[in-house]
């Protein structure tokens, strides 16, 4: 099959071709993510592979249908990004990689955690200038602390085992408790008990209209003051100027970021040498208790194997009319 790969990196290369030998497709790699002016580049493909900053709208899904493609093979876990209603009424199948390696993005997640707590990225900074007084680097024993966990699919309960090894209170909200949650004592509580008691909050639910903004000022006033907030999810989840507002006013203590919901045209580039023009992110990133990285929570050797070889497989089930455990329908996201 031939298919056209968009957003590619050297690693996306190395991966997808290494678990290629095993598919025989002709994978042809393209640099820019696939948006309403590169979609030009379709033409010819069956199948496109996109990740989470292509832009798959339904004007682009249109283009898209009207080159011939009938699959899109997202090589992530969200499908936020694609117009599954335009997808289906052009007749195109999604599928997605949904499980790739939570432990990756669970312990990327308490990383996070452990580098705002501690400080070690001051730390650090101070000790390669020579300076190694402890003032303004005191931490808090995680140990006793209880975490809020909004959204406990494969991620969340990842992150739960982790904390409870801390000896953490473990608190979880999802509209679509887990199985698993009991064996890890979990308590699953309304959203603003949650807010109101966590003294850790990290989220791990997918965008959708009913999460968008789920982090706003209504939100974060319900939170403990001083509260620690991490997002290894989805950008959008969090309303930024909102976040900005609570730094400045000490009611959100800790903040880390591995996504943001302006993200597209910063993450994954090597900007050093420009000018950012996104005022808010150039805000956030001046505070001295926030640390953010650029989406790379999931970035584990590990993590990209499988998502190669998820991904390869998922062509060439479409491909040989083989059932698809892993497409991704409007029915299954909206009931």
């Amino acid at each position: 099959m031939k298919v056209a790969v968009f957003s590619t990196k050297s690693y996306d290369r190395t991966f997808l071709e290494a678990a290629n030998r095993e598919h025989g497709h002709e994978l042809v790699f393209f640099e820019p993510r696939l948006t309403r002016e590169t979609a030009a580049l379709v033409q010819g493909f069956t199948a496109i592979c996109v990740f989470v900053n292509d832009q798959l709208g339904a004007e682009v899904i249109g283009r898209l249908a009207q080159a011939g493609v009938q699959l899109i093979a997202l090589r992530c876990a969200g499908f936020n990004n694609v117009d599954l209603a335009a997808a289906q009424q052009h007749g195109l199948t999604v599928v997605r990689v949904p499980g790739y390696s939570p432990h990756a993005v669970a312990e990327h997640t308490v990383a996070l955690l452990l580098t705002l707590n501690r400080k070690i990225h001051r730390a650090h900074a101070r000790v390669r200038d020579g300076n190694f007084a402890l003032d303004g680097l005191l931490g808090f024993d995680i140990h006793g602390q209880t975490v809020g966990i909004i959204g406990t699919g494969k991620i969340g309960i990842e992150v739960a085992h982790i904390m409870r090894g801390f000896g953490c209170h473990l608190l979880a909200y999802d509209p679509f408790p887990n199985p698993e949650a009991d064996a890890i004592g979990i308590s699953y509580v309304p959203l603003s008990n949650l807010l109101a008691q966590s003294d850790i909050i990290t989220l791990h639910a997918p965008l959708t209209p009913q999460t968008h903004h789920l982090i706003n000022a209504q939100a974060i006033a319900q939170m403990k003051h001083g509260v620690t907030l991490i997002n290894t999810s989805r950008g959008a989840l969090v309303e930024t100027q909102a976040v900005i507002d609570g730094l400045k006013s000490g009611q959100i203590g800790y903040l880390g970021l591995d996504v943001y919901e302006e993200e597209a045209d910063l993450f994954f580039e090597d900007l050093s040498n420009k000018v950012i023009q996104d005022d808010l992110f150039s805000r956030l990133v001046t505070f001295p208790n926030v640390v953010i990285t650029g989406h790379q929570a999931f970035f584990t050797s590990n993590a990209l194997q499988n998502i190669a070889e998820t991904t390869l497989a998922n062509i060439t089930a479409f491909e040989q009319n083989q059932p698809l455990a892993n497409r991704v329908t409007l029915e299954k996201v909206t009931r």
